[in-house]
């Protein structure tokens, strides 16, 4: 938790909680009052009202369902700009909701050429005591209510913003947590028995005669984490399914599995209780049951999704976390199935199929194995985020290897994925993700990197360790490690350390331009190429970390939310030193937007630059077609093929910090000549000449991209 979400929660008329218990919350019967007070609040409530706005309602069958239309909603919205409210510093007379509606904003994000906002949560979250809000201890990932949390605004004002939004032809794209919620009033009716609001969750209660199994709970909480040698005696009698075979957020002594107890809890009907509950994430995330014959889990998280497009006026939403969904012992094997579960996999397309139904769109945050998201887009979510090629161009940028990365894009079409259903995201909400399932999955598999044979695992493992010596073995950076998955940081910062500039704070206008550039090569990769391209308010100013000395209460958070920092991409608050939510500034080397778009060489002017380039062409319903060898470690080249017969593009890039020049084979252009439309360099138009056995030469400057149409 931060002091600083607490005292903004104050400030907005909720009352902050340290988290403490007192006995009389938990160990006496609840009175009538309290009950109908949790019940007024909790989500499976509010779906019963929200359900009337649909249930036998013509607006039910207006739109098709069964299939994913992931090309209608890259028509709908190709280029998006992804929100992180925390991180928003908003007008002084304005909420973040009203920020973010700005025509000034819209009109800025119109004008570059962003066609989506994804706002991230912005769903109450958190938990309860008593009747006391707790704030959230996850990034706003442990939703507990739907409304908006009032820390950002009101949900009238995010209707206005839908509103606003549509008049530039900009789609407001939501957030589902459909895996698990905070400990917010429905997980206290389920633990006081109330109803059947348990069969919301994996919960288990515990015999009392088996409550020594579980140990007493420290003083100030209402759980303990139960270590594994518990959690396989609960297995063994019978309770649970036992240890999972991922846990995330491990942490010695404070979460060594996901699974832990309640103190005891006294029901309506005055009997004592405790329970086991299962959390993937943690303990303040109990995990949703999808698989209960009160189907309250679906009943929620369909609510949310009628709430959002039909109430707040989203036209898409991303399912957080989904392949999640299920939990099974497995009898005779040491962890229990949950990553990538069949129950996952039909949860996962009820919800898309719902969000279709009501005439929506989604996407999915689904790190898994290609061959699994395969499975997953079957009838599922109609996009995905591109965690496949992050790991390897995140590689590239730091250390100017792309071999990794041409695997990578070998393996997706082998794979027979096509590229144009995935979400190419420079910063999202996350830290910077460097987790490559595939490979590890794949990890005794040979793959050929740079002429040598080497196993996935040897490859994932490589590459992580090169990375992570280039990107913090410099005293002068604030960039952290999140575990084994990634750097908590920015795409900015991270381009800093990539280039070994000794003191990012203090910048020479040519050190500034160096970042830029390689800042901007990430984008090209990811923009040009087939899907959407989305890119965050940390990439459009260019914001570096927070220093450690900045951040005060924030450091007790986990890394992946506290060094990033806030933003300001209008200047309208300029004197603000932190967001509404307390989070400090960043440096931002670009500057506001409106700064940005009266020069031609800043970031966003190049990124106009690039958007008109990719609309012209219509390099987003592209297909991929080939990835050639190359001589040099630091290039990357894509043979795409353009839709409706209108010819083929080349995208180039050369993350090597030399010049190169390449020859290049592709008989598919055999006789044509290539025509530039777009570089890195803002180097004029120039054509090559393509020979008649489809070899032409490719010059590429240091850290430099271009891309090419066919005539």
């Amino acid at each position: 938790m931060h002091a600083s979400d607490s005292k903004a929660r104050n400030t907005s008329g909720q009352a902050g909680s340290s988290g403490q218990v007192t006995p009389e919350q938990r160990s006496d019967q609840p009175s009538a009052d309290y009950i109908q007070w949790l019940e007024s609040r909790s989500m499976l409530y509010q779906a019963e009202h929200l359900s009337d706005l649909i249930a036998g309602k013509h607006l039910q069958w207006r739109h098709a369902y069964g299939h994913p239309r992931p090309q209608d909603f890259v028509r709908a919205a190709s280029v998006w700009f992804t929100s992180y409210a925390k991180a928003i510093i908003s007008h002084p007379d304005k909420s973040v909701l009203q920020t973010l509606g700005s025509k000034e904003l819209l009109s800025t994000f119109h004008e570059i050429g962003i066609e989506g906002l994804h706002t991230g949560p912005m769903r109450r979250a958190g938990g309860i005591t008593g009747r006391k809000y707790t704030s959230s201890i996850d990034g706003l990932f442990d939703r507990i209510e739907l409304t908006i949390d009032p820390l950002f605004g009101t949900d009238d004002q995010y209707k206005r913003m839908t509103r606003a939004a549509k008049q530039f032809d900009i789609a407001v794209i939501g957030d589902l947590v459909p895996a698990h919620t905070g400990k917010g009033p429905d997980f206290r009716l389920a633990e006081r028995a109330y109803k059947n609001y348990e069969g919301l969750y994996v919960m288990v209660e515990i015999p009392q005669e088996d409550w020594e199994l579980l140990g007493s709970v420290p003083e100030g909480d209402d759980s303990v984490n139960l270590t594994l040698e518990t959690v396989q005696l609960l297995e063994n009698k019978g309770y649970i399914p036992g240890p999972l075979e991922c846990i995330p957020f491990y942490d010695p002594g404070i979460k060594d599995t996901n699974w832990s107890a309640t103190d005891t809890v006294t029901g309506v009907d005055g009997r004592h209780r405790r329970w086991v509950y299962l959390h993937v994430f943690k303990d303040g995330q109990p995990s949703l049951n999808w698989l209960d014959p009160t189907f309250g889990a679906q009943r929620i998280v369909m609510a949310d999704v009628v709430h959002a497009l039909h109430v707040l006026g989203a036209s898409g939403l991303r399912l957080d976390a989904n392949p999640l969904l299920g939990v099974e012992g497995r009898p005779g094997l040491d962890k229990s199935w949950v990553e990538g579960h069949p129950l996952a996999e039909g949860g996962s397309n009820m919800i898309a199929m719902m969000i279709r139904k009501l005439g929506g769109y989604s996407f999915q945050e689904l790190n898994q194995p290609l061959e699994n998201l395969k499975r997953f887009i079957t009838w599922g979510p109609d996009l995905s985020y591109d965690f496949f090629t992050r790991p390897p161009y995140l590689y590239a940028m730091a250390t100017g290897d792309a071999g990794p990365l041409r695997l990578m894009l070998r393996l997706i079409q082998k794979e027979g994925l096509d590229q144009g259903i995935l979400v190419h995201a420079l910063q999202n909400h996350d830290e910077l993700m460097f987790d490559l399932t595939h490979l590890r999955k794949h990890g005794d598999e040979k793959f050929s990197v740079n002429g040598e044979e080497m196993t996935g695992r040897a490859i994932y493992d490589g590459m992580y360790e090169r990375a992570k010596d280039k990107i913090m073995g410099s005293e002068a950076t604030c960039i952290r490690e999140f575990s084994n998955l990634g750097f908590c940081g920015t795409l900015a910062g991270f381009a800093a350390a990539a280039l070994g500039i000794p003191d990012p704070y203090n910048m020479t206008p040519s050190q500034k331009s160096e970042v830029q550039r390689l800042h901007l090569l990430a984008a090209t990769f990811n923009a040009m190429q087939p899907g959407v391209f989305a890119l965050s308010g940390w990439d459009l100013v260019g914001a570096l970390e927070v220093q450690p000395e900045d951040l005060s209460s924030w450091m007790e958070d986990d890394c992946r939310w506290m060094n990033r920092g806030a933003f300001d991409l209008m200047g309208v608050n300029s004197g603000a030193n932190a967001s509404r939510s307390g989070l400090p500034r960043a440096a931002a080397i670009y500057g506001t937007l409106p700064e940005q778009l009266l020069d031609p060489n800043s970031f966003a002017s190049q990124l106009e630059r690039m958007f008109r380039a990719r609309k012209a062409s219509r390099i987003a319903f592209s297909k991929l077609i080939s990835v050639p060898e190359v001589d040099s470690r630091g290039v990357v080249v894509m043979l795409l093929q353009r839709p409706e017969d209108l010819g083929w593009m080349i995208t180039a890039l050369n993350f090597g910090r030399e010049p190169v020049g390449e020859t290049i084979r592709l008989p598919q252009l055999a006789g044509k000549s290539l025509r530039l439309i777009f570089s890195t360099h803002r180097e004029k138009a120039k054509g090559i000449q393509i020979s008649d056995d489809g070899s032409f030469s490719l010059d590429l400057g240091p850290i430099q991209g271009e891309v090419f149409v066919a005539d």
